[in-house]
């Protein structure tokens, strides 16, 4: 069993990663194998919707996302973690999810992995943040783990905040035990990601 961390933030040191750690930890604690993969000063660059993915099943696009999009298939689950900078994911995080248009098909499909989330932020944006990663999983057909928001104020109140780490440790035991559940969409499901009803008349 494998769970990816998905750091989102520019940082590489930020409160997303020490708390993605945090939560891999809890995962490790569990027997799992983990990993943090943060986008801090890789090169992935916007989807140009040439739909070529969708011809060949393959993003013509050739830069880092590539090791990603291995790194996501590889993993039993993953832990979406962004800061909020403008009231919503970051840029890097929104590429993301906009480049994984190319693994829409059976044998790449997210389908049936397990998503956690993580956010961090200092004002306004948590809940709109949460609410975008979570129905993005349910697009994916990703089994939806539990969340953690967090305000850490200035730099090293986070490590202080001893209720916020323990709900993050929690997360990642969560994200094994839910593993370990084997929950499955119904593959008649499965030939569509969009939602029922998007392209009725």
């Amino acid at each position: 069993m494998k769970i990816l961390g998905l750091s989102c933030s520019p940082r590489k040191d930020g409160n997303t990663v020490f708390l993605l750690n945090e939560a891999l930890k809890g995962a490790r604690e569990l027997g799992a194998e983990i990993e943090l993969y943060s986008v801090a000063g890789k090169n992935i660059k916007p989807c140009e919707g040439c739909n070529t993915c969708r011809e060949t099943g393959e993003c013509q696009i050739q830069d880092d996302m590539q090791e990603l999009y291995r790194k996501l298939q590889e993993s039993d689950g993953i832990i979406f973690g962004t800061p909020v900078y403008f009231y919503n994911v970051t840029a890097q995080a929104k590429t993301i999810i906009d480049r994984t248009i190319a693994l829409n098909r059976p044998e790449k499909s997210l389908a049936n992995k397990v998503g956690g989330v993580i956010v961090t932020g200092g004002s306004l944006g948590l809940a709109d943040t949460l609410k975008d990663l979570y129905f993005y999983m349910v697009t994916r057909q990703i089994i939806p783990a539990n969340y953690v928001a967090a305000y850490p104020g200035m730099p090293g109140e986070l490590q202080k905040m001893e209720k916020c780490l323990q709900a993050t440790r929690e997360l990642g035991q969560q994200m094994v035990q839910i593993i370990a559940q084997r929950f499955r969409y119904p593959e008649q499901y499965r030939r569509s990601s969009f939602a029922f009803g998007t392209h009725t008349r």
